[in-house]
């Protein structure tokens, strides 16, 4: 079974994620497929508009468990610059491109699965829609252009998302602005063959497809101050320690979530997410390139073998991270994840 699927109908290319098993997470031979189809399409066709099968996931994130299932070695290394290399570059298209590109993001929407939609101009989310960045769960950062599209969010909620994997609803997403329009999930396909259609610009279909959430709420509403001061720290030791202060329920949650992943990644997370506020979707890109290798060659730490191993392979949850503690996680260490790779090993757009 092809694990994507192209289609042309009235001049709208439609990309299918093709993985049902695997709720569409994206393995190399997709990105492999998608990035040159979607440079055909962007000269041929009035618009993209990328789905999921199996009603689950529209994708729920890349498929790491095939870079890190052999252990650490040069096979692991070339698998997982190959399929960053391909994935990121994939990204930067998205967010560069120039005809419109709509994301039917009915389902889980996780981590590849983010990269895939929200750098494109259209977002539609349903309440079957589940939002996360669940990354430092697994020993790795927040990738995908994760950088550009957190430090971007208001109150630094994209902090507390970064760090936590905290999942987000369909509405929810609407109102931070991850996704641009909201649907019942009973009406999608409705939706997407008005898109296909009907000729007038995707905007005034969308809008009067599409529902209006003026009146829901945002789940978070109650503790945007809380986060805005509590992850406003670009540490995170003083991030615990304001959350221990602050000894709420809610916070209680935080603080466990926190200490259940890894120090190293969540250091690398928050570092990445202050610099890219100032960067370009480009340049975020070829930031986290940089950190991907790094945590691939398990130089300083083998976090996200670790992690992969204890969520995604053996699945027994209990990940022995490497330092163990933020206190060891020196800062000097951190520093190095960041360094320029080898001009013919960074990523070139």
């Amino acid at each position: 079974m092809d694990d994507v699927l192209f289609k042309v109908i009235n001049n709208v290319g439609i990309i299918t994620l093709n993985r049902p098993k695997a709720l569409n997470a994206l393995n190399t031979s997709m990105v492999e497929k998608i990035k040159p189809k979607l440079k055909e399409y962007e000269s041929q066709v009035r618009m993209v508009v990328v789905q999921g099968t199996g009603g689950k996931a529209f994708c729920a994130g890349g498929d790491v468990k095939s870079i890190t299932e052999n252990g650490i070695n040069t096979k692991s290394l070339k698998l997982g610059s190959t399929f960053f290399n391909h994935e990121y570059s994939m990204n930067s298209l998205i967010g560069n491109y120039k005809i419109p590109y709509v994301s039917l993001i009915d389902g889980i929407t996780m981590g590849g699965g983010v990269g895939i939609s929200v750098h494109g101009k259209y977002r539609v989310a349903t309440e079957r829609t589940l939002f996360a960045m669940p990354e430092t769960a697994i020993g790795l950062f927040c990738d995908v252009g994760g950088s550009y599209i957190l430090s971007r969010m208001e109150k630094h909620l994209g902090v507390m998302l970064g760090l936590t994997g905290h999942r987000l609803k369909g509405t929810d997403l609407v109102k931070t602005g991850i996704a641009t329009h909201y649907v019942n999930s009973s009406k999608i396909e409705s939706l997407k063959s008005k898109l296909i259609e009907d000729n007038r610009d995707p905007e005034i279909i969308l809008k009067e497809n599409t529902d209006n959430l003026d009146d829901v709420k945002f789940t978070l509403e109650p503790f945007l101050e809380k986060i805005d001061t509590i992850f406003s720290n670009e540490r995170v030791e003083m991030i615990l320690e304001a959350l221990e202060k602050d000894n709420s329920e809610w916070a209680q949650g935080i603080l466990k979530t926190l200490k259940e992943v890894s120090p190293t990644a969540l250091k690398i997370t928050r570092k990445q997410i202050t610099n890219g506020k100032n960067l370009s979707l480009d340049e975020c890109l070829k930031m986290e390139y940089r950190l991907a290798i790094r945590c691939i060659e398990a130089k300083y730490s083998a976090d996200f073998y670790e992690g992969v191993r204890a969520l995604l392979i053996d699945k027994d949850k209990k990940p022995k991270w490497s330092p163990s503690t933020l206190e060891e996680v020196k800062d000097e260490i951190i520093v190095k994840y960041f360094e320029l790779l080898p001009n013919d090993k960074e990523l070139h757009f």
